[in-house]
């Protein structure tokens, strides 16, 4: 198993993985959720910007899971302290090679890529509908810090 930062070889694959991810999003809340399709600018904005990649993880070589890390900078508010997150934007394991510790590998290197790059913590998002998503980031040191809530209109 190899984790390295993802090239322009790897797009398809990619957006293989994003499909699947996006199909869960579908699942989990269509109300928001639609499938999509990753374009080559998508990629391409994320390469070249300085506050963002995609580690991949990679078996014999296939990319079999990816984590895709954006480093933020919290807000400029009075009450918060100054601190800079490493986010996972999208975090995806091909269903095959799930249970395997890909995903562990794979949030070890996001964990590692923030704090190489000066971030006090890391953080995502998991729908509360995904039991095995929560019990994976709960294995991996996560827990709950605040509920996104949300009101339909209509």
């Amino acid at each position: 198993m190899k984790i390295r930062i993802a090239e322009e070889k790897d797009w398809e694959q990619l957006r293989k993985l994003y499909r699947e991810l996006e199909e869960d999003g579908v699942k989990y809340q269509p109300e928001h959720f639609v499938i999509g399709y990753r374009t080559d600018e998508f990629f391409r904005e994320i390469f070249e910007s300085e506050n963002q990649d995609i580690l991949v993880a990679e078996k014999d070589g296939t990319v079999v899971g990816f984590s895709h890390v954006m480093i933020l900078k919290q807000k400029e508010v009075a009450c918060l302290k100054p601190q800079v997150a490493v986010y996972i934007q999208d975090l995806d394991v091909l269903a095959s090679e799930r249970s395997n510790g890909i995903g562990t590998f794979l949030m070890n290197a996001s964990k590692k890529y923030g704090k190489k790059r000066g971030a006090d913590f890391i953080r995502t998002q998991v729908f509360p509908q995904n039991a095995d998503g929560i019990r994976f980031y709960e294995k991996n040191g996560f827990r709950e810090m605040m509920k996104t809530i949300e009101c339909q209109f209509g």
